[in-house]
């Protein structure tokens, strides 16, 4: 199972639209937030089968996505969010807390631009950055790829542009 994650595209897509092209077929695409009015069109984008989850952003004013969501994949249960109901910019300590206190052993969110993968108290938290607006050191536009592998474990690679 392949899975694109993705953030804070700001409805620059051409860099999102070049991802797609390059992974395609995925799985899943998770965006998490600030698509900016881009969401009605994504799964344009992808192959037929490929399941969506999105959750809202804080520039998406206008947006009828859910603030958060929780999924479930081969037995882990996600926390979706774009993080900024959780101080995500000052660290990911709150989100990894608030993914505990639900039973979730992983933690997805944006925000920051900037990527983030590590373990925070038996939860695994990610960013991919954005595709848009990198802001970290280098600002290279980044995203990643979540690998369910046919045993159940779960690879992720950071990408860049």
């Amino acid at each position: 199972m392949k899975i694109l994650i993705v953030s804070d595209t700001h409805r620059s897509d051409e860099n999102l639209k070049l991802v797609i092209r390059q992974h395609t077929p995925l799985d899943m695409l998770i965006h998490l937030g600030d698509a900016e009015g881009s969401e009605r069109f994504i799964s344009e984008w992808v192959n037929p089968e490929c399941q969506m989850e999105m959750v809202l952003g804080n520039n998406d004013f206008f947006s009828m996505l859910d603030r958060e969501r929780e999924i479930e994949i081969v037995g882990h249960k996600i926390l979706l969010t774009h993080g900024h109901y959780y101080g995500v910019s000052m660290g990911p300590e709150g989100l990894a807390d608030e993914a505990r206190s639900r039973g979730c052993d992983m933690a997805m969110f944006g925000h920051t631009h900037k990527p983030f993968l590590g373990e925070i108290g038996g939860v695994m938290v990610l960013n991919p950055g954005s595709l848009s607006y990198p802001r970290q050191e280098g600002r290279r536009p980044s995203y990643m790829i979540m690998t369910v592998k046919a045993d159940g474990s779960i690879d992720f690679q950071q990408n860049y542009l």
